[in-house]
């Protein structure tokens, strides 16, 4: 009976970290289900959704020699697989501020308030050394409508924040 893990790897980025990781998987019998990698600073870390026939030791075992030769460190949770079960963003939200402690706590505490499910997050330090700005990008669903995420933002603004809501609109099919 095969089983869904949520397999995570944090390490300095470094070419081939993907190809041997996958290459690994495969060897050993896993299918891929969902990924995210990201680049951040000089480090890389990727999630990977794998079905594995064996138990969570086991692909614990499986993954280590790739992670120990490449110096990531590993992490294996089993986890339900819920392949193609995704709530579609249909907002999306792009916040400039100063790079200051709260930032981001204060952008999404309000969000998740007004009814943000963020489904996606992305931030960046921008400006100079000096001046540092930092900047947000938010995919959600808003599940209390469009009207109360950019009620909460504009809150927010008031704090010298610029934020930006963007309706998304999705075609399926």
């Amino acid at each position: 009976m095969k089983h869904w893990y949520m397999l995570t790897l944090v390490g300095k980025d470094r070419p081939g970290i993907v190809a041997h990781l996958t290459s690994a998987l495969f060897e050993g019998g896993c299918n891929l289900g969902e990924a995210s990698m990201m680049r951040l600073g000089g480090n890389f870390t990727i999630m990977l959704m794998v079905e594995f026939q064996g138990r969570t030791r086991q692909l614990d075992e499986l993954v280590a020699p790739v992670a120990e030769s490449m110096d990531l460190h590993h992490h294996v949770d089993r986890i339900e697989g819920h392949l193609h079960q995704h709530l579609e963003p249909d907002v999306r939200i792009t916040v400039y501020g100063a790079d200051e402690a709260g930032i981001v706590a204060r952008v999404t505490g309000a969000l998740a308030e007004a009814g943000l499910h963020i489904l996606d997050f992305e931030s960046d330090v921008a400006g100079s050394e000096a001046e540092p700005i930092y900047v947000m990008t938010i995919e959600g669903h808003a599940a209390e409508g469009i009207e109360a995420l950019q009620s909460a933002l504009d809150i927010v603004t008031e704090s010298g924040v610029e934020a930006r809501l963007t309706p998304v609109q999705t075609m399926i099919g």
